[in-house]
């Protein structure tokens, strides 16, 4: 047992892992690896988002095809061990383990990052092999080749994070093509090489012009199929955890449904919808929803890409942050260069980062809490324009709609009409309700928005629920071409107010009004109309808090 060789963390990461009661059993990606063994499709590439388990599922393999001391049985009562190969490979196997994440203490430079990297795996191979001549100033691929020469072994490789180099302060342009020899030469070609399993979040074709890695086979997210079900949970898995979680806690603090906004809507390319893993299991073992995966990655990181080329981008945030999908081709930032200047190579890499999801051609913003970011987003950067300027009305929509003013209500979307965007042409009432949405931004401080949210007898465009007892529960009807009055009959007709009953959490009770709001425009006046009417009082108890 060494530092890379045949390493017992691999095994102890994943076992600590198995022991979460929020477990949930990806081992029969093993199963789908058992084909490609001592083949020509040996070389395997697997990348995620960041937090999309891809560590996890590195430290599985490696576990489950190392040799190990370990004697407590660890994949006997997962899935894999139903398939007819498990005994064949389980522990047969000499792995390399290397995590590219790590760096030597005190590190300066790439020098001596890679040679961290070089001279451990020769101290293991000394070590397990000492009558192979094995010498301190061999490289690590004719170490390795002595070994296979001597001995006939061959080497499993579970490469994490491979693209991890790139994002240290201390790796220089030059640095990044002496990497990639690196990998090339260690791992190219090689007769010693039985099969390797690579993950990281950046397609290798990103940094790489082709030639050097280009044994492998790539599998993302968005546009490979296969392994789509094994990162991120799915939807009946997380009803399987949300099980075990009511067991658990006396009190849940939210519910199932409320769990599916916070953190589903993640698309496979088999279109498939998953959640985002690391968020399910800490909102479960802390009994708290918040932003877990997007608190260590603040907004800057979504401008970041949006400023290369706001003109573009802008217009279709207005469109995202509101609910919709906006069309594009996200094929290009993989396969350029380091420069990301395009609104394909923009969505394309928010998209690579998880930032975005995407499915048949369209991107759109996933879950709440990616779209808590991107309402950080456009009230805090000027530099956005007309977006920024109508979100920061939107704490003065929300106070004249609670206020019933309609008269500031018709000023402010009138403001908005003028602005220079293209999307206010409101052709429709998804180009109305992108920018309503725009001009209520700041409610979602206190309120959960949702959108197009089934309510009674048919499908709302807005629903506000106060996150505190005494605010007042708003619906939001819109209209092109007719009148709020009109709205706000279709409200009453179908009876939307029952989206606000019958949902209890924490025994409290909404002690606010629920208000109907109908916003019409015109495109012969080319005027707004507002109307704001009160339905109900919830003094009574016969509507509850939703938190």
């Amino acid at each position: 047992m060494g530092l890379y060789l045949n390493s017992k963390t691999p095994y102890d990461m994943f076992k600590k892992i198995t022991g979460n009661p929020y477990f949930v059993d990806k081992s029969l990606l093993l199963a789908e690896l058992f084909p490609s063994f001592d083949s020509i499709n040996c070389y395997c590439c697997i990348t995620r988002p960041r937090r999309f388990g891809k560590t996890t599922v590195a430290n599985m393999v490696g576990a489950f095809f190392g040799k190990t001391d370990r004697k407590d049985r660890l994949f006997d009562d997962l899935a894999i061990s139903e398939n007819l190969e498990y005994k064949s490979h389980l522990n047969r196997h000499d792995v390399i383990s290397i995590d590219f994440s790590r760096a030597p203490k005190g590190c300066k430079n790439y020098e001596q990052y890679i040679a961290r990297i070089e001279n451990g795996i020769l101290e293991d191979l000394v070590a397990a092999y000492p009558d192979c001549d094995i010498r301190q100033e061999d490289s690590v691929w004719d170490a390795l080749q002595k070994v296979y020469e001597h001995t006939d072994k061959r080497f499993l490789f579970v490469l994490d994070e491979w693209d991890a180099v790139f994002h240290m302060p201390f790796i220089l342009k030059e640095n990044r093509q002496e990497y990639l020899l690196f990998l090339k030469w260690l791992l190219k070609d090689q007769s010693y090489v039985e099969f390797v399993y690579m993950t990281g979040v950046l397609p290798i074709a990103k940094y790489s012009s082709g030639s050097e890695l280009n044994m492998f086979t790539e599998y993302d997210m968005a546009t490979s199929e296969k392994f789509s079900e094994y990162f991120g949970f799915s939807d009946a898995e997380v009803d399987h955890l949300y099980h075990i979680f009511e067991k658990k806690v006396e009190i849940s603090k939210f519910s199932r449904d409320e769990l599916r906004v916070w953190y589903d809507g993640y698309y496979t390319a088999t279109g498939m919808k998953l959640y985002n893993p690391r968020s399910v299991v800490l909102a479960l073992t802390d009994n708290q929803l918040r932003n877990y995966w997007t608190s260590s990655g603040p907004y800057d990181e979504l401008f970041y890409y949006v400023q290369n080329n706001i003109e573009e981008v802008r217009d279709d945030l207005v469109l995202m942050v509101s609910g919709e999908r906006v069309s594009t081709d996200i094929g290009q930032f993989s396969a350029s260069s380091m420069e990301i200047h395009s609104r394909e190579q923009i969505y394309s890499a928010m998209v690579i980062y998880g930032l975005l999801t995407y499915i048949r051609g369209e991107v759109l913003i996933p879950n709440k809490e990616l779209m808590d970011k991107y309402n950080e987003l456009l009230l805090s950067r000027d530099s956005l324009g007309y977006v920024y300027r109508l979100a920061r009305k939107s704490e003065q929509m929300l106070q004249a709609t609670i206020a019933g003013d309609t008269k500031t209500m018709v000023e402010i979307l009138q403001f908005a009409h003028n602005t220079e965007s293209p999307v206010l042409l409101y052709n429709n009432e998804v180009e109305l309700s992108a920018v309503v949405n725009l001009c209520y931004l700041s409610a979602r401080n206190k309120y959960l928005v949702e959108r197009e949210d089934k309510a009674g007898k048919g499908f709302v465009d807005f629903i506000l629920y106060p996150k505190h007892r005494d605010d007042d529960c708003i619906i939001l009807e819109l209209k092109v071409d007719s009148t709020p009055e009109e709205a706000i009959r279709q409200i009453k007709d179908k009876d939307y107010i029952l989206r606000f009953k019958g949902k209890l959490v924490e025994e409290r009770l909404y002690t606010g009004r629920i208000l109907a709001v109908g916003i019409s425009y015109s495109r012969q006046t080319k005027e707004h109309s507002c109307k704001v009417e009160i339905l109900e009082n919830c003094l009574d108890g016969s509507v509850y808090l939703s938190d």
